[in-house]
């Protein structure tokens, strides 16, 4: 078994088991809202889909085995679930990038999810040094295994002998490796003492780096001119999932958040914020990178939508031929209603 199936599968790492326990408790006290298909290995998912399900009054199929031990036969059901799109309104994958990819490639029902977690942590010129370390180590080793731990360190090149190896002997101390472009690798080869670990834990990164979920301690890093230019790069290479930006210039923290087509756009806060519990959702079901409907942590809301009642109080009913803007015709008059309970 892989380390970071593991990661996953481990209920007992920080305060998972707690915080699963709160977001069925949370989930409970949601107003109730007026066909989903899940596939998982990780087992507090199943708790917190199952809450969402039973208050959204929904149905769930449930294929962990997939993920946690694949087989033909799974693989042949799930195939099988994929055309019914007469039954079944939503799919949401949980698994690995190769899971989802194949299920949304090969069904006519819709997908609500996210491939990949490229999450990145961009630090400005205008960065407090203290608040980068901090954010840059929290985003990578919190939870090294999950879809919002950052993935690449993003550095404006004016901060390659100031900030940078700062931040770089906290990742170092915290074990992780750094994958680093040629200015960020020679502003640590020039470092005096040298890291200990220098020589095993820093290595040129490639372009595959970048397009990596690394899912352990393993972080590419890249130096790039300006903020327009990170935002550019982080458009070409991010999976719009939750982007971050370490900086004390309001106008640089402004253009990010605006300019940076993510489902999550942090200020000065690691990557590690975007989850449905911390939300005050309750829980998830998962992240959705889609712009359509719900979009980043999807709780009880992302997973209803509407459907309109009208019920008619005239004693001949009500037709529409008799409203318009001409004489004598009935006005519409556009009214919120002041209730929390549907008409039957």
């Amino acid at each position: 078994m892989s380390s970071t199936l593991l990661k996953r599968l481990d209920l007992t790492k920080g305060d998972k088991w707690d915080s699963m326990l709160q977001g069925v408790t949370d989930v409970e006290e949601l107003p109730d809202p007026t066909g989903i298909a899940i596939f998982e290995a990780r087992p507090e998912v199943v708790v917190n889909i199952a809450t969402l399900a039973i208050k959204s009054d929904h149905m769930i199929e449930d294929r962990r085995p997939l993920h946690s031990n694949p087989g033909n036969s799974n693989r042949a059901e799930v195939s099988s679930l994929l055309q019914l799109d007469q039954y079944i309104d939503l799919v949401i994958p949980r698994g690995s990038n190769s899971l989802v990819r194949n299920i949304q490639n090969n069904t006519r029902i819709p997908v609500m999810g996210h491939a990949d977690g490229l999450c990145s942590v961009y630090i400005d010129a205008s960065a407090d040094p203290k608040k980068a370390v901090r954010i840059a180590v929290d985003s990578k080793i919190d939870y090294p295994a999950a879809c919002n731990a950052a993935e690449t360190l993003i550095l404006h090149e004016t901060v390659l002998n100031t900030i940078w190896p700062e931040v770089a002997r906290a990742l170092l101390a915290a074990d992780v490796k750094l994958l680093c472009d040629e200015p960020s690798l020679a502003a640590l080869r020039a470092l005096s003492p040298a890291p200990a670990n220098l020589a095993s834990h820093v290595q040129p990164s490639t372009a595959e780096s970048y397009t990596t979920e690394h899912l352990g301690l393993t972080l590419s890093v890249k130096t790039l001119p300006s903020l327009p230019d990170a935002i550019r790069w982080m458009s070409a290479h991010s999976s719009q999932h939750t982007d971050a930006i370490v900086a004390e210039d309001e106008r640089a923290a402004a253009t990010f958040c605006r300019g940076v087509d993510s489902a999550g756009t942090f200020v000065n806060a690691s990557t590690r914020f975007a989850d449905g519990f911390r939300y005050g959702f309750g829980t998830e079901v998962g992240i959705s990178t889609g712009r359509i409907h719900a979009r980043g942590p999807v709780g009880l809301e992302g997973l209803v939508t509407y459907k309109y009642m009208m019920r008619s109080k005239g004693e001949q009913g009500h037709i529409v031929g008799e409203f318009g803007a001409g004489a004598g015709k009935k006005k519409y008059k556009h009214r919120q209603f002041a209730t929390t309970t549907v008409p039957f």
